[in-house]
């Protein structure tokens, strides 16, 4: 029998926790599919990444098996394309503040008429040889998370949840502190308050959500898990390289 998709998973309520990649080489992608993440995400919005680069590393990861997504650096359609042509099999959107923005983004992946996506040959159709199959799977298939991360998008949650072809939410605490005005205190009683509300709304709505826990920090990892996210981002290549890296140079240094 062979592995459920991403969207299965999520539609059947598993908890998926995925990785997360800002370097360019498609050996980070390789690397971290090959670890036995659900998904990988390759992170348009805060990195250096170029449209090729993320091609590569889509294809990399897909060859394991692995649901690539890609964030985008915006609810840009056109970037959607590009990037679900190259193969990706769903995107996460940054700050999604309405259902009409929500809307905007289930129909940036998928064709006509109930898209907006222009019709290309590319990786993702076979380079024309699968069309008919890629067709068929774009009705269904193609995840779609909206980023919750301002307090814009509170009053409308449970509307931008609802939307049909919203798979998850992902929480950005540091934007979303930085519009109530508590910049990175995550323990303010008004983050605190937004944290509930979103998670309630989630509940409501029947929609998985999660957070991006960006340390790799295992401790943390159970607590997003024992406070029912379904959806969660763990670690980032980058910090991943630079704590191993940190823990190894201060034993030597205890050492000497």
């Amino acid at each position: 029998m062979s592995e459920p998709t991403l969207k299965q998973k999520l539609r059947s309520g598993r908890t998926t926790v995925g990785g997360w990649v800002t370097l360019g080489h498609p050996a980070i992608g390789e690397i971290l599919a090959a670890a036995g993440f659900d998904f990988v995400t390759v992170d348009l919005e805060h990195s250096v990444i170029t449209l090729e680069h993320a091609a590569e590393l889509i294809r990399a990861i897909d060859t394991l098996a692995v649901a690539p997504l890609v964030r985008l650096t915006s609810n840009d359609a056109n970037l959607a394309k590009r990037v679900m042509d190259a193969g990706a099999h769903g995107i996460i959107v940054p700050s999604v503040n309405s259902a009409e923005d929500a809307r905007r983004a289930v129909q940036m992946v998928r064709y006509g008429p109930g898209g907006v996506r222009g019709v290309g040959l590319a990786r993702a159709q076979g380079y024309g040889a699968r069309f008919k199959e890629y067709f068929a799977w774009q009705l269904e298939e193609p995840v779609v998370v909206v980023q919750i991360e301002h307090l814009a998008a509170l009053p409308a949650l449970t509307d931008i949840l609802r939307v049909p072809g919203v798979d998850a939410f992902l929480i950005g605490p540091y934007d979303l502190s930085c519009s109530l005005g508590n910049p990175g205190e995550f323990e303010h009683p008004e983050f605190l308050r937004a944290m509930t509300a979103i998670r309630e709304a989630g509940r409501m709505t029947g929609v998985p959500g999660g957070v991006h826990i960006v340390e790799p920090d295992l401790a943390a990892l159970r607590r997003a898990l024992s406070d029912g996210y379904r959806f969660v981002a763990y670690g980032v290549d980058i910090r991943f390289i630079d704590v191993a890296a940190r823990a190894a140079t201060n034993l030597i240094r205890e050492i000497r």
